[in-house]
């Protein structure tokens, strides 16, 4: 190459084109092609280029990313994505207050175990997915309709049994349970749905630390996400290893009846989040299909809670049985795979129709501001992240933002990352991150500076005021 120190060094040096022979001894479309391939483009665009991931803060060490880490694990416990769960495990630890304090420990051990096992596995699935040469982030598996039809089939499902219209096992909850006694097996469960609920949003602290994990060797990677992992389920370990805490608890009574049927409106609520995440993936005829296997799976939940009890003979249990499984199975793996392939909607030309009015994000676009000296505010979000949608409705339609945007002249530009999308992957990964949502300041001839995972009006203000609000 003409400029080995690259292409920014060749930038900084005021070259023009960055050229020269770029050389594969396997040949670049396989075995027998060519092997050289020649270079000549322009430098231009590599001045507003995102700066590396170490300009962008994830430069720190493993020791930071751990702690970073388990502080966003742990505060996962407070974000809305982990709300359906949440009434799961509040029932599992009044349960506990009357067990032994080895029950409660083996419970709480298995909890754990379900967050620690669904950690590693969706971080080995990213770095098999890294291996590959393709390039995902947190949250990447909502970006597939047939996995947003899934989760929104198991979470209906769960509802239907906490709400009572059907029990599983005689557990009173109705979750995981395979024997007459609550087991560590629904502990276990538990962990799982935790994690699979958690994906939607990124607490402070995670993103960085994600972005940290997806660019290190596999050990470091699976070192960070245990430690995620291991802030998820502290609350719950804390509590089931503590007498003290324990004798906290509420009785058991007959009030956690009416508790657990009043939780399961959380679930139905997630349910109606899935099938709007859905319309905007895949559309309205997507919507139509899963909302139509929502109402069989409903009458196999009702079939089985009128006919399988124990009061009935053997045969109409098992009748019953076949029937709600037939049900709710089948309509469930036909949605899936309705929709799994589902062509996205042809996005609006305005994203909004009140407020910011957002440009949809690419990198020429990017580069056209900045060689223009406009201040540009990049919104990195998807329709199933949760923590996204929220700070758009409090932070990012407030009135004072608003007129800020417009006193300063700001560029809105919205990369949507609700299906996949390679080169918002890679754009966010330049930043240091490994998912949404993130947010961009550029100011004219400064450094990007990125604004945190969780956003008020405040905030906002405060970056645009004291990056663009001199001599304004």
């Amino acid at each position: 190459m003409d400029y080995p120190a690259g292409p920014r060094a060749a930038a900084a040096a005021g070259k023009e084109r960055l050229k020269g022979v770029l050389f594969s001894a396997e040949g670049w479309r396989g075995p027998g092609s060519e092997k050289g391939l020649l270079v000549d483009i322009p430098l231009e665009s590599w001045a507003g280029a995102p700066p590396p991931p170490e300009a962008s803060g994830a430069g720190f060490g493993l020791p930071a990313a751990l702690a970073f880490a388990f502080l966003g694990g742990l505060l996962l416990n407070l974000m809305p994505c982990v709300l359906p769960v949440l009434s799961i495990k509040v029932l599992s630890l009044i349960n506990q207050s009357k067990e032994d304090p080895g029950e409660a420990r083996a419970h709480g051990l298995a909890y754990g175990a379900g967050v620690v096992l669904s950690f590693w596995a969706l971080a080995g699935l990213l770095l098999a997915i890294k291996a590959g040469g393709a390039q995902f982030g947190w949250g990447f598996q909502l970006q597939s309709p047939g996995f947003v039809a899934f989760l929104a089939a198991v979470f209906f499902v769960l509802g239907l049994s906490m709400a009572g219209v059907f029990e599983i096992g005689t557990s009173f909850i109705g979750l995981g349970r395979f024997a007459a006694r609550p087991g560590p097996a629904g502990a276990f469960l538990g962990g799982v749905l935790a994690v699979v609920a958690a994906t939607p949003c990124t607490a402070p602290f995670m993103g960085a630390a994600l972005g940290f994990a997806l660019t290190q060797p596999a050990y470091v990677s699976l070192a960070v996400f245990t430690a995620m992992a291991l802030g998820l389920s502290s609350p719950f370990l804390a509590v089931s290893f503590s007498p003290a805490l324990m004798r906290y608890m509420p009785r058991p009574g007959d009030w956690m009846t009416g508790f657990k049927q009043g939780m399961s409106f959380l679930l139905f609520a997630t349910v109606v989040w899935l099938l709007w995440v859905l319309g905007r993936q895949a559309g309205a005829g997507a919507m139509s299909v899963l909302t139509a296997a929502l109402l069989l799976m409903a009458a196999g939940g009702w079939i089985l809670g009128r006919w399988g009890g124990p009061e009935r003979t053997p045969v109409v249990r098992r009748a019953a049985a076949a029937a709600a499984a037939l049900l709710m199975a089948g309509s469930a793996a036909w949605a899936v795979w309705t929709v799994k392939d589902a062509a996205a909607p042809a996005p609006p030309d305005e994203k909004e129709a009140a407020g910011i009015k957002w440009e949809t994000y690419s990198a020429e676009l990017l580069d056209s501001y900045r060689r223009e000296g406009r201040p540009v505010f990049l919104d990195f979000t998807a329709d199933w992240c949760l923590t996204c949608q929220v700070n758009e409705r409090t932070a990012l339609r407030d009135a004072a933002v608003l007129e800020r945007f417009a006193r300063y002249g700001v560029a809105p530009l919205k990369a949507d990352w609700t299906r996949r999308d390679p080169e918002i992957t890679r754009a966010l990964a330049a930043h240091g991150r490994g998912g949404v949502p993130l947010y961009v300041l550029y100011a004219p001839g400064g450094e990007p500076r990125l604004l945190p995972a969780l956003l008020t009006p405040g905030i906002v203000l405060e970056a645009l005021d004291s990056e663009l609000g001199k001599g304004k």
